[in-house]
């Protein structure tokens, strides 16, 4: 494999023209969108004012579209109490904290065989998760310590092996001991402080969620991701940090109750681990009955999910997701507005109210 230096790759975003905020862009509403945020503000505000959680599950196109650093004040100003994205999201955050810009062009790099083998964000982002794995840290959680100190700490030859002799230390730590060994005997790396300065970080989600104590979980599908194409991957560190993250959305889904669970555009993801959460909640007998699931995408809509399945030949039948969502017994609303619109609109709504 011969991978390419980040700097040589055309981009079609860069982030300081893209980034939308409410004091500078706005977005005119049609009367039942306007209805339906207004429903959404009040029931995050009776949320937040119980104490109850209201989780975020985003797909890559809100961090693509300009939007981490305003969803990075719906956390730090306490709207929302746990986000958690896709591994394409992630991806795009940190190029974005990295280099100010991201998002290739597929049809073009797929056709030269360069789609994705790009050096600068295979090697950091595979090195922070392989040592987040060793540190205990999650995946989310893995990239935004990067992304705040400005690199990582890599351990001595010895340290790792002397920790997977360790007869004291846990199966899992011994574990990840030798995966970082494995990676840093390979690609001949020094032990000691490695720098990966980050100059664009005020406009990283991932990073304003570490710095301000709030969950940011990455929920990646191995394959997907343009990651996976670096000699740096290693597919011990990828499950060990996604399997910690899926287990603190699990945690956060425990506490739903009462509380508000937002998804935005991500139809695959979202739906997919928030069943599995729900039915290991409910297995261990947590009741989850009263909560509301509000889900935005551009698919239009014509259905009401709290009826039931809609007959094979209705027009919204191809949302697959919502079709997912249905089945939980819970209180579902799904709306059609682009994310900018929709996060620009509620963040006003929720000063304004709040």
């Amino acid at each position: 494999m011969t991978y390419y230096p980040l700097r040589e790759r055309k981009n079609k975003v860069y982030i300081e023209d893209a980034t939308i905020l409410p004091e500078n862009d706005s977005f005119p509403l049609a009367d039942e969108q306007e209805v339906w945020i207004d429903a959404l503000c009040d029931e995050i505000l009776e949320a937040r004012r119980n104490k109850h959680p209201v989780i975020l599950a985003f797909g890559a196109h809100t961090i693509k579209n300009g939007l981490g650093q305003l969803l990075g004040r719906f956390a730090k100003e306490g709207y929302f109490t746990h986000l958690a994205t896709n591994g394409a999201g992630i991806i795009h955050d940190w190029e974005f904290a990295y280099q100010g810009r991201s998002s290739e062009d597929v049809k073009a790099n797929v056709a030269e065989g360069k789609f994705g083998t790009w050096e600068e964000t295979g090697f950091s982002l595979n090195l922070a998760l392989a040592v987040g794995a060793f540190e205990g840290c999650g995946y989310g959680e893995s990239i935004g310590k990067m992304i705040e100190e400005d690199g990582v700490m890599i351990p001595t030859q010895e340290e790792l092996l002397e920790t997977s002799l360790d007869q004291s230390a846990s199966f899992e730590k011994r574990s990840g001991a030798l995966d970082l060994l494995d990676l840093i005997v390979k690609l001949d790396l020094q032990p000691g402080w490695l720098g990966i300065d980050h100059p664009y970080k005020e406009y990283s989600l991932q990073h304003c969620a570490y710095v301000n104590h709030v969950r940011f979980t990455g929920h990646p599908m191995f394959g997907h991701d343009i990651i996976y194409t670096h000699k740096a991957n290693r597919g011990s560190a990828i499950g060990r940090t996604a399997e910690r993250d899926f287990l603190a959305f699990v945690d956060s889904i425990a506490r739903l109750e009462r509380g508000v669970y937002l998804s935005v555009g991500s139809a695959v993801m979202s739906p997919m681990i928030f069943e599995k959460a729900l039915s290991m909640v409910r297995n261990t007998g947590v009741r989850i009955d009263h909560a509301v699931i509000r889900v935005v995408d551009l698919q239009k809509g014509t259905w009401d999910w709290n009826r039931g399945e809609p007959p094979e030949d209705n027009p919204a039948y191809y949302q697959r997701f919502m079709k997912t969502f249905s089945r939980m017994g819970l209180e579902s609303h799904y709306l059609r507005i682009d994310n900018r619109s929709l996060f620009v609109n509620l963040y006003t709504a929720l000063k304004r109210k709040g």
